[in-house]
């Protein structure tokens, strides 16, 4: 391989009359330029740290408010030091050093200083309240009120200028710990329609008693955490849902994103590695500058918590014998690479720089033309991140903690991410859209179980026919921050642009050393360890059933004319297609965010109400079409109603499951929330979405619409549902379940939510020719 010729920096050779040294003239500059990178990143680390600790205040903002007060005190003849250097003349001698001007001067910037900081810490309070208030969410789509418009004005106000992606950090509020009462009461209402009246008056009395008894203890220390955490939820969530996991991580917890649906920007499988790897290195760089966007809501004025960036690269998930870790690098400067049973260490940089497009693409073509064969036990190695964690933890203390197993175990592992050549094709077909996407969608989720690195933080995967795709873990983030760096990706593709033969923008560099073959020696004892990780994978990969498609009947916008929230539509479509796929309500979860709390992640909305079950019930009975329309009005706003209350610290889950962990760490047992705590989600869903809507003008160019991604079931006998709502007339569903199960059927449940859609649109009997009319109002 070409890394050869400049492997090392100097050479020398012992003569008779001494050591003849050797420079590399060329291996010294990038060791220089190398440095000189390192230096600078640290000192923008520095200065961002600086500038977010001191927000909403700038130094723009100190000079003012330090000139002023000397100013206004020079106008006043007061003492600018409001006698500070004089007490402290009384203990040292203080007047041998400055003369007097330069004593006021001095006293003056440091009075001028704490006043600056008072005024930060006063914004930072002010702002910290305002943002307490989530009044807002409860008013018309469409329509403020001047208290609303009031508030944000306020908002606005003391946000300062130029927020960067950590700003607003130690402005957001903390998560509120619900009551007791209000989380128990609620529970009981949304499992009502879920059993018989045996089954809930049984469920009423365990409540009462927790309620009652073990609640309040359980609920005082929880008060105590909130106070003392930044948030009382979201480092147990990490811990206890996924670090302590002790099944697979591939298909039951990562989860997947695809290329654009109807794009083939080009064939040349390194060509997309090429701009796509530069693209997402831009994003990096954006990310280490802190140069990214706040993400907000309503008018870009109420900021999202940023907390979940942090870990995005070069992060790793490390396995443990009974809990696993998170190891994050603050800095890597190579990716790594699998293609064919062979791993790679490829440097991102070279001359002081990052390298460009087409420069990746040459890097990547030597792989594809490397004919080496895997050495033994490599092949199959990424395996053991595909199976059970324990027996990847041993395996990993046992054969890779030392030697040249342990350095290329550190370059996968200490990578910015992870990149597979896949040699397979994927991509949607027209002419068969199901087969073609299922099968993109199961490469994606678990592709062959030994050529995804399941534990990196992501994986981008680029098939031989140049559609690429992204498999992400899910203890560091939840999927909005991925889906924010995807469609960065996506975005940048058609901008970086290809030549007429399909290739990168560019020429390749003349000089640029070739990529690092990772060297592994591995024994016999360990490659049965693979290959017993291999088996647990693939009896679970070959159990998933994915199936994804377009729903192109129609979109939000026709939604949007009906006056009712796209979700809710969506979700009650869901309730109506899964009874009329079992013949039976479920226990369902939609994925909410808590992002305005600090450090907030997610909360569980239970889409199954009885308000829910009610409009399903009215579309199976002879009902009028006036009933429907009424009860699905009731159902749309008490799933909104849940929405808001799960955005806002009110969701119940979150809650329930700290209230159990501090009742283990007690020693405690309680039979409610065991039984709350093991009822299973046999509906699991998530609706990804579409954060950086300038990016794309879907209006002028709708071929560059995403399709979204998928995740595995949550339940054996379940469905995972994802949705995207892209532009104004396309949904993207992702659906998976388990062949095991005789109960579910992928496809049979896809052509259910495809009827459950149409049939509800059809109560307004308005259809897609129509768009430009009125609907009756519901």
């Amino acid at each position: 391989m070409a890394e050869a010729h400049q492997a090392v920096a100097f050479q020398f050779t012992v003569t008779p009359d001494g050591i003849d040294l050797h420079l590399c003239h060329e291996a010294l500059r990038q060791v220089y330029l190398s440095g000189l990178h390192s230096w600078k990143k640290r000192f923008i680390r520095f200065k961002n740290g600086v500038m977010t600790g001191v927000y909403p205040g700038s130094p723009a903002g100190f000079m003012v408010v330090v000139v002023s007060y000397m100013s206004y005190n020079k106008y006043k003849q007061l003492d600018p030091s409001l006698g500070l250097i004089a007490k402290l003349g009384q203990h040292m001698p203080i007047s041998q050093y400055m003369s007097t001007d330069s004593q006021r001067i001095v006293g003056g910037v440091l009075v001028g200083t704490g006043l600056w900081v008072t005024i930060i810490m006063i914004m930072r309070s002010v702002l910290k309240n305002l943002l307490s208030w989530h009044g807002w969410m409860h008013a018309r789509h469409g329509s403020l009120p001047w208290s609303t418009r009031l508030w944000l004005v306020l908002v606005k106000v003391f946000s300062g200028r130029k927020p960067m992606l950590y700003s607003f950090q130690s402005s957001l509020p903390r998560l509120p710990v619900p009551s007791i009462k209000d989380t128990c009461r609620r529970y009981l209402e949304s499992v009502r329609a879920l059993m018989d009246d045996e089954q809930y008056e049984r469920m009423k009395g365990l409540t009462k008693d927790f309620e009652k008894n073990l609640g309040p203890r359980l609920q005082w220390y929880l008060k105590l955490k909130s106070w003392w955490a930044s948030n009382y939820v979201s480092d147990w969530w990490e811990e206890y849902i996924y670090l302590r996991g002790r099944a697979p991580i591939m298909v039951n917890s990562n989860y997947y994103a695809m290329d654009f649906l109807y794009v083939f920007p080009t064939s040349i499988q390194a060509a997309r590695a090429g701009n796509t790897i530069h693209a997402i290195m831009l994003y990096r760089r954006k990310l280490d500058r802190a140069q990214i966007k706040p993400i907000y809501l309503l008018a870009n004025k109420v900021p999202l918590c940023s907390a979940q960036w942090e870990r995005m690269f070069n992060t790793t998930r490390i396995p443990g014998l009974e809990t696993d870790t998170i190891q994050h690098m603050n800095e890597s400067k190579h990716i790594a690479v699998y293609h064919k049973g062979r791993f790679y260490k490829v440097w991102m940089f070279y001359d002081g720089r990052l390298l460009l497009p087409r420069e990746i693409e040459q890097q990547m073509e030597r792989i594809l033309a490397d004919e080496s064969e895997p050495q033994p036990g490599e092949e199959r190695l990424a395996a053991l991140t595909a199976g059970d964690r324990t027996p990847w933890a041993k395996a990993r203390e046992t054969f890779f903690s030392r030697g040249k197993n342990k350095q290329s175990l550190d370059a996968i592992e200490k990578a910015a991410f992870f990149v597979t050549l896949d040699d397979s094709e994927q991509s949607y077909d027209s002419d068969n859209p199901v087969k073609s996407l299922g099968s993109y969608a199961k490469s994606l989720l678990h592709g062959n179980c030994y050529d995804r690195w399941f534990d990196k933080s992501f994986n981008m995967i680029i098939f031989k026919n140049g559609t690429m795709g992204l498999n992400a873990e899910h203890s560091w983030a939840d999927a909005p921050i991925v889906g924010h760096l995807w469609e960065h990706v996506l975005s940048m593709d058609p901008k970086l642009g290809y030549t007429e033969e399909g290739h990168c923008c560019g020429e390749p560099h003349p000089n640029l050393p070739g990529p690092m073959r990772l060297q592994w020696d591995i024994p016999a004892e360990c490659q049965e360890a693979i290959q017993s990780s291999l088996t647990v994978a693939r009896a679970l990969a070959d159990d998933v059933e994915c199936h994804s498609f377009p729903f192109t009947d129609f979109g939000k916008g026709l939604i949007k004319k009906c006056r009712t929230s796209p979700d809710a539509f969506i979700q009650i479509a869901l309730q109506l297609a899964h009874f009329r796929d079992k013949g039976k309500f479920c226990l369902t979860y939609e994925a909410s965010m808590t992002r305005l709390f600090r450090e907030g992640r997610t909360e569980t909305v239970r889409s199954c109400t009885n308000e829910s079950c009610a409009f399903v019930r009215s579309m199976i009975r002879d009902e009028t079409r006036e009933e429907r329309l009424r009860l699905l009005k009731v159902a749309a706003e008490k799933h909104q109603s849940l929405y808001r209350l799960a955005m806002t610290g009110g969701g119940i889950d979150r809650h329930l499951f700290c209230l159990y962990v501090v009742s283990k760490y007690l020693g405690e047992d309680s039979p409610f929330l065991k039984e709350v705590l093991s009822e299973p989600w046999r509906l699991s869903t998530s609706q990804t979405p579409m954060q950086q809507l300038e990016l794309f003008d879907l209006v002028r160019h709708p071929e560059y619409a995403s399709s979204g991604g998928g995740f595995g079931p949550v339940a054996d006998d379940g469905y995972g549902v994802s949705y995207i709502i892209v532009g104004e007339n396309l949904i993207n569903f992702h659906i998976s379940s388990k062949r095991s199960s005789p109960e579910t059927d992928s496809h049979r449940f896809g052509a259910n939510i495809r009827q459950a859609m149409l049939d509800i649109l059809g109560l307004f009997q308005l259809d897609n020719k129509a768009k430009s009319l009125p609907c009756p109002s519901v």
